[in-house]
């Protein structure tokens, strides 16, 4: 079984968002702040990072969990609970 840390989780994300958006500028992303504002991503465009982020760590979102990624923090947190990776501080 493969430990996931909120560090390869975010690494994932960004690669997921910079693979349907790359010209954003993944470092001026702020993790408490919407993301998919600050990346302008559309609803296509969000769909693709999920499937992506699907390739990458086999994790599944169903649409009433889309809320779960508000944030990259939110984001994270919420992929690794549904991986079932339990990570200590």
């Amino acid at each position: 079984m493969t430990t996931h840390t909120p560090e390869s989780v975010r690494t994932a994300l960004y690669d997921a968002i910079a693979s349907v958006a790359p010209e954003i500028d993944l470092t001026a992303i702020r993790p408490d702040r919407a993301f998919r504002d600050q990346a302008e991503l559309d609803s296509f465009d969000f769909l693709r990072v999920l499937t992506r982020l699907h390739e990458q760590l086999g994790v599944d979102v169903p649409e009433t969990d889309y809320g779960e990624f508000a944030t990259l923090d939110r984001a994270v947190a919420y992929v690794i609970r549904r991986l079932g990776t339990s990570v200590g501080r």
